[in-house]
């Protein structure tokens, strides 16, 4: 097990082996493998790749990111401008109804609601509006409507456990209701507890997910 001296130095290599990330602007602190990103960067989607490259590291149990963004004088947009631009970026997104979201801006950061179908949909706009110029954060409140029985999302999700090379099926207990997924369970690793998560949020009618999984040491 790493201690956290340790895990630090693995996070900070990570950081700088991750190229669209200034590692220099980014502070990180651990305590007990939950780590806590500080700095600043130019942009919401830098914050965000950040975040990612510490989930690859293994022994991470959770992660605060508490980065802020500060764009550079040629990134600065006018809220109105970034409200155009991510209503394009809609239109624009196959994946995204073309109807139904609602957006609002307010000194840079985007408020998404609406209705839709699947969460890869509900994700897809989260995506579209994170790359644009300007942004400083996202906030995704668009919900997901609920289509099947509880007893079917349960057993498509335990079947696609079972299917994954990247998830130990044995050591994950599913609960559903109403739409909402509960995962329990000890998993190796952070990556392999997101994994787990993003499986869940694959299957038809999930409206909620609650991530119990621990991660052992």
């Amino acid at each position: 097990m790493k201690n956290d001296l340790e895990l630090r130095r693995d996070i900070l290599d990570e950081l700088e082996w991750e190229p669209s990330v200034d590692a220099a602007e980014i502070g990180v602190t651990t305590h007990q493998g939950i780590v806590t990103l500080t700095g600043t960067v130019k942009s919401f989607s830098e914050k965000l790749t950040a975040a990612r490259a510490v989930e690859r590291v293994q022994g991470v149990k959770a992660i605060a990111n508490d980065i802020e963004v500060r764009l550079a004088g040629s990134s600065a947009r006018t809220d109105a401008d970034i409200a155009r631009a991510a209503f394009d970026a809609l239109k624009w997104e196959t994946l995204v109804p073309d109807h139904g979201i609602k957006m609002t801006v307010s000194k840079g950061w985007i408020t998404l609601e609406g209705e839709v179908d699947w969460q890869y949909q509900k994700d897809a706009a989260f995506l579209a509006m994170h790359r644009l110029v300007g942004v400083t954060g996202v906030t995704n409140l668009i919900t997901l409507r609920t289509r099947v029985s509880a007893t079917e999302v349960k057993s498509r999700i335990e079947a696609s456990f079972r299917r994954s090379a990247e998830v130990d099926a044995h050591k994950i207990r599913v609960e559903t209701h109403d739409g909402k997924v509960i995962l329990r369970g000890d998993l190796r690793s952070w990556a392999e507890r997101q994994e787990a998560e993003r499986t869940a949020w694959s299957a038809p009618g999930v409206t909620q997910v609650e991530n119990l999984i621990a991660i052992s040491s």
